[in-house]
């Protein structure tokens, strides 16, 4: 179950650190399809970046989120 973060009285969802991690996997991810050359076979780019996101975050919260 995620629960709020407090910081100075105020709750901030746990979402606001597991975005950002899952923006750092899926960019390196991307960094090393670019330069290995594997990333020009990717059919629709935006599609692949989208559930390419999705999937690290979804991967972030079932690992940090319990």
């Amino acid at each position: 179950m995620l629960e709020e973060l407090s910081f100075g009285g105020l709750l901030f969802s746990p979402l606001l650190i597991y975005i950002p991690v899952a923006f750092v996997m899926s960019f390196v991810t991307r960094q090393v399809l670019y330069r290995s050359g594997l990333y020009q076979r990717v059919w629709k780019v935006a599609w692949f970046e989208t559930g390419l996101y999705i999937c690290y975050l979804a991967v972030v919260v079932n690992i940090l989120g319990n």
